[in-house]
């Protein structure tokens, strides 16, 4: 039985969208998950007595952070806050893995400092999942480090294919760097430089350049990039299904179900959450405004990150490379 604690004071509509989703994951999954519910205890009796599964439990929190506090700061001065108690139950071992759609600052600050990060790894990135014409592609990063060095996206890249070949038995995941060119002496110097470790590093499938048109045909697995892009990147996702609807039902088209089925891959909450990669745990960041369908889906994602041991199995390759690849300073 996987434990997995959720930060119910989270997001724009907390707490009754966490909860909705805690609800409809242990309705799905009850006989592989039990929900820790994080937040304050005054919450706890009539929360608690709403579920119908034996499943779910408390864990006291009384305080929150706010998306518009220093995350580094609030963290600190905020030990018993509800991302910081569910970061420790994972560290203690109360809980298996957490999930939070709070403030995404003190989620990466949080991670770090309460969990640790696994050996070589000094900037975990956060992974996202794309749809694509041929499936899905794994984004990183997507936010947590906006500048980005040679060896981090060496470190992203193997970050990423370990994820993939964990949770999808993605034999050997192509993994390719976001750039404005396909040559390898595109771009500034951080990535010619990164290109040179991807490309001369045999663990990796490493399969070149790729521009932003080639995202979504599905030729790799693995997508390397500078968190600033790959922030811009994921936000154009999120809006992609909602704007194509839009121009469907601006033109009279809204009665047509197939639309939906049809545009449902492109539907983050599809995903529900992003992993942080590279921490000594399982940490899933959502969107502040996920609805309850994407929390339910974080908390599958969740499942089967630990599940597939990716973090154990990342922290023995990261080992390995520590001692085999130079830092390259640009």
């Amino acid at each position: 039985m996987i434990r997995v604690a959720l930060d119910v004071q989270g997001g724009d509509t907390a707490p009754e969208t966490p909860i909705a989703g805690a609800r409809a994951a242990l309705d799905a999954w009850a006989d592989e998950v039990s929900i820790l519910l994080v937040g304050p205890e005054e919450m706890a009796q009539r929360t608690l007595s709403e579920f119908d599964h034996s499943g779910v439990s408390w864990i006291v929190a009384p305080d929150r952070i706010d998306a518009d506090e220093p995350p580094a700061l609030a963290v600190r001065r905020k030990p018993q806050s509800s991302i910081v108690r569910g970061l420790q139950a994972v560290r203690d071992g109360e809980a298996d893995a957490f999930i939070s759609a709070g403030s995404t600052g003190a989620m990466l600050v949080g991670s770090v400092l309460t969990l640790g990060v696994l050996p070589g790894v000094d900037r975990p990135p956060v992974a996202a999942l794309f749809p694509t014409a041929m499936g899905r592609v794994l984004v990183l990063d997507v936010g947590a480090n906006i500048h980005v060095r040679p060896h981090q996206l060496h470190q992203f890249a193997h970050l990423g294919s370990i994820y993939l070949r964990n949770r999808f038995s993605t034999a050997r995941p192509r993994v390719a760097l976001l750039n404005v060119g396909e040559e390898e002496e595109k771009g500034g110097d951080v990535s010619v430089a990164a290109y040179g470790l991807l490309s001369g590093d045999p663990d990796l499938e490493f399969i070149g350049n790729i521009e932003g048109h080639q995202i979504i045909t599905g030729d790799c697995d693995v997508i390397v990039c500078g968190g600033f892009v790959g922030n811009v990147l994921l936000k154009f996702y999120e809006s992609i299904s909602g704007f194509i609807m839009g121009v469907f039902q601006d033109a009279g088209l809204d009665s047509a179900h197939d639309l939906n089925a049809v545009l449902k891959f492109l539907d983050y909450t599809e995903y529900g959450g992003a992993p942080l990669l590279g921490v000594d745990g399982v940490t899933i960041i959502c969107h502040g405004a996920s609805p309850a369908r994407a929390i339910k889906n974080a908390i599958r994602t969740a499942i089967d990150t630990v599940s597939s041991n990716a973090v154990g199995d990342m922290s023995a390759a990261l080992q390995a490379m520590v001692s085999s690849t130079p830092e390259v300073e640009v």
